[in-house]
C-alpha cells in the first residue's frame, strides 16, 4: 500500500563513527548536541534521559521463507544493544508493523489451528536474537519501551505482546490503533499513520454479518494475495480478471468504481497465478472462517454498465465517514480524498499536517508517523504559527526502494526539542538524513 519513491538514495554514506548529529537552526545558535551511540550518550544533555526515539515497519515474520526482514535482523539486533548502553535514551518507541500477521501468503493458515498467542511465540522463536535485544532493554528498566499498533499488527493482543515482551508499554486507544505521547512531551505524538488510509484503518462495519467482531480492512486481503506473489515470483496471471465499467447509478456506485479502480491497480502490480475465482485466502482469523477468492473481494458487475458489488466489504464505500468515527479520526477525510489518495504516501504525510498542525484543536508540533516505509521530514507550522515538523520514521525490512534501516530521535533540552531522522547501516555507522531544532516548549514535565 505503498508509492515508491526515489528519495534519499543518493546520500554520501560519510560518517565512520557512531554519532547522532543534532545541528540546533541557524536562528537558535550553533549548539553541539552530537550524540555516540555508546556509554557517552549525549554529553551537551549530561546524564539526564531526555532523547525518544522512534522505530517502525520491523515486520516480524514468523517463516524467512516469505518474511520481510531477514538480512537486517543482525544489524537490528547490533542497533538495539548499542542502544541499550547510551545513558541518554528515555524512550524507545515502535511505531507499528511489529510482528507480521498480515505478509503471509494467501494459502497459509496463519495460526495453524493454534491460538495467536502461540503465532506471536513462533515469530519469536524466528526472531530470537531480536526479542532478546528488545527485552534486554526492557528488563533493564532504564529506557521505556512503547509498542503503538500498525496494520499488520492490529489484531495483535495485549496477551500476545506481553508474551513475546513482558512489561512492554502499549499505546492502544480503538482496537487495531494507538497515538502516544512520550512522557513529558505532550507536544509530540507517535502514531503508525493507517488511522487515515482507506485500505488500512480498522473496519468494524462492513462484514458484520460475515464474521462478527471482525475490524479486517481490505487491505488484509490484498497483503495476503500480495505476499503470495511475491513467493510466486510474480507470476503471469492465469486468467483475465473480469473488467467493470461506470455506470450512471449516482454517487455510491461511482465511488464503487473508483474503489475497483485502485484494486485493479494494486492487482496490476502483484499478480498471482491461481484464477479469479479460485478459493485460495486461508482465514480463520478475527472472525473469518471461510476460504475467498479474489473474485469474492474485486467488485464486479453483472454486465458493462451494470450496478457494480462486492461479496466481501459490500457497500464499504458508503460507511467511511461512520469508520472515522469509530476510528477517532478528529478531522475527516472526504471518502473520495480517502479513496484516490490510499496508495499515495504523501497522502499519509499530509495527514500530519491536517489531523495535528492545521487542526484547531491539537498542540501537538511534532508528528511522527511510519506505514509509508518512506522515511522523511517535512517541516511545517501549527495553526498558531508556530514551527513543527513531521517525520516518517522508514522501515528496517530488507528490500525497500527507499532507505531502510531508519529511525528518528527526538531530544529535550530545556526549550528546545532536536528532532533527527536517520539511517543505520549494517556496517554499524549512522547517516543523518535530516534534522530540525524547535524552540518555545516547556522544560520536560512541565506545563501537563
Amino acid at each position: 500500500m505503498r508509492v515508491a519513491r526515489n528519495i534519499l538514495m543518493a546520500l554520501v554514506f560519510s560518517m565512520t563513527c557512531l554519532v547522532f548529529a543534532f545541528p540546533a537552526a541557524a536562528e537558535t545558535g550553533a549548539a553541539d548536541y552530537a550524540f555516540n551511540l555508546d556509554e557517552s550518550g549525549m554529553p551537551a544533555l549530561g546524564i539526564e534521559r531526555s532523547v525518544v526515539v522512534v522505530v517502525s515497519d520491523i515486520h516480524l515474520g514468523m517463516d524467512d521463507s516469505y518474511a520481510e526482514i531477514r538480512q537486517n535482523r543482525a544489524p537490528l539486533v547490533d542497533f538495539l544493544r548499542k542502544l541499550r548502553l547510551v545513558p541518554n535514551i528515555r524512550e524507545l518507541v515502535i511505531a507499528g508493523d511489529f510482528m507480521d500477521e498480515w505478509f503471509i501468503p494467501a494459502g497459509t493458515d496463519t495460526y495453524a489451528g493454534g491460538t495467536q498467542v502461540e503465532f506471536a511465540r513462533k515469530i519469536a522463536a524466528n526472531n530470537k536474537e531480536v526479542v532478546d535485544a528488545f527485552n534486554d532493554i526492557i528488563r533493564d528498566g532504564m529506557t521505556k519501551v512503547v509498542y503503538v499498533p500498525g496494520n499488520h499488527d492490529l489484531l495483535i493482543s495485549t496477551e500476545a505482546i506481553q508474551a513475546v515482551f513482558p512489561g512492554m508499554a502499549e499505546a492502544r486507544d480503538v482496537r487495531g490503533l494507538g497515538a502516544y505521547s512520550p512522557d513529558g512531551l505532550p507536544e509530540m505524538v507517535v502514531e503508525h499513520g493507517h488511522r487515515y488510509n482507506f485500505f488500512c484503518a480498522p473496519d468494524p462495519i462492513s462484514n458484520r454479518d460475515t464474521a462478527p467482531g471482525s475490524i479486517l480492512p481490505p487491505g488484509y486481503f490484498f497483503t495476503r494475495i500480495a505476499a503470495l506473489s511475491v513467493v510466486e515470483g510474480k507470476p503471469r496471471p492465469a486468467t483475465e480478471r473480469p473488467v467493470v465499467t461506470p455506470n450512471t447509478m449516482g454517487e455510491s456506485q461511482e465511488l464503487a468504481y473508483i474503489y475497483w479502480k485502485t484494486w485493479e491497480a494494486l492487482m496490476d502490480q502483484l499478480p498471482i497465478r491461481e484464477g479469479f475465482d479460485e478459493k485460495i485466502i486461508r482465514t480463520n482469523i478475527d472472525g473469518f472462517a471461510e476460504d475467498y477468492a479474489m473474485g469474492d473481494l474485486l467488485p464486479r458487475q453483472a454486465e458493462p454498465g451494470g450496478v457494480i458489488e462486492a461479496n466481501l466489504f459490500k457497500g464499504i464505500q458508503d460507511t467511511w465517514d461512520e469508520r472515522q468515527e469509530l476510528n477517532r479520526v478528529a478531522v475527516k477525510i472526504p471518502v473520495r480524498d480517502a479513496l484516490v489518495g490510499a496508495a499515495s504516501s504523501a497522502e499519509t504525510d499530509d495527514q500530519a499536517r491536517v489531523q495535528y498542525f492545521s487542526n484547531p484543536a491539537s498542540d501537538k508540533r511534532i508528528v511522527v508517523f511510519g506505514h509509508t516505509h518512506e522515511s522523511r521530514m517535512i517541516p511545517s507550522a501549527t495553526h498558531r504559527g508556530d514551527r513543527a515538523v513531521y517525520v516518517n520514521s522508514g522501515t528496517w525490512i530488507d528490500k525497500n526502494p527507499t532507505a531502510t534501516m531508519t529511525f528518528v530521535a527526538v531530544a529535550a533540552d530545556g526549550d528546545k526539542r532536536h528532532v533527527g531522522l536517520f539511517q543505520y547501516s549494517r556496517e554499524g555507522a549512522i547517516t543523518e538524513l535530516a534534522s530540525e531544532t524547535l524552540d518555545g516548549f516547556d522544560a520536560p514535565g512541565e506545563g501537563e
